[in-house]
């Protein structure tokens, strides 16, 4: 069965193809495509500059939720620089300086942080299915190149696990393990092909970086 989010690309892909992609009339149909993207948990990049770059040029069209739901996606899409692209010349209204805030503790690996103020600002992300998940996805993608191994209590935390409920699930998915003393091994695909001889070592410093160009 055909989604909603896959009909309504066929549609947008249409409008972007043509001169209408500049005409503030479409915008209607973009906006409810950006929410079913939130709804279905899709992601269509492409569309969504485009209604940035319509706000830009109509300003009296600007919506701040819509703006605020095209933001959040981008976060659900790091380490690519989705993010950096959207939040080009945005409007400084409450939810998405939040929004920005959020994602600039993400980019810096600021992890407890992001959970600690996501916690206070719950509201923002109603409505974006499997918000939380795209985001432990990223961390688990940052731990891998950062991490030989680490503490479960750390992983927990910077997964913003306090209930000990995420943690197996993630070594699970990427083929991590656990000793007796609570130390996680992570396994990195690239380290099964380096010389035994070379260590890598990289700080957080260069983790943003190293996150612009990882795929």
């Amino acid at each position: 069965m055909t989604s909603s989010f896959e009909q309504m690309r066929a549609n947008v892909g249409k409008l972007l193809r043509g001169i209408d992609r500049y005409n503030p009339e479409n915008l209607a149909t973009l906006e409810r495509y950006v929410e079913t993207q939130a709804k279905e948990n899709a992601y269509d990049l492409e569309a969504n500059l485009a209604i940035l770059k319509l706000y830009q040029f109509n300003p009296a069209y600007f919506q701040v939720n819509v703006t605020s739901q095209i933001l959040l996606k981008a976060l659900t899409n790091l380490p690519h620089t989705d993010f950096t692209l959207c939040k080009l010349s945005q409007q400084e209204e409450r939810p998405i300086r939040q929004i920005l805030y959020l994602g600039n503790l993400l980019e810096t690996c600021h992890f407890q942080s992001f959970w600690t103020s996501l916690e206070e600002n719950r509201e923002l992300i109603d409505g974006i299915a499997g918000f939380e998940d795209s985001v432990r996805k990223f961390i688990c993608h940052v731990v891998g190149i950062t991490y030989q191994n680490i503490e479960h209590r750390l992983l927990a935390e910077m997964l913003g696990d306090p209930l000990d409920t995420q943690v197996k699930v993630w070594m699970n998915k990427y083929g991590w393990t656990e000793d007796e003393e609570g130390q996680i091994f992570i396994f990195n695909q690239e380290e099964s092909v380096k010389p035994k001889n070379i260590v890598e070592k990289i700080d957080f410093e260069s983790v943003s970086s190293i996150m612009a160009t990882s795929q």
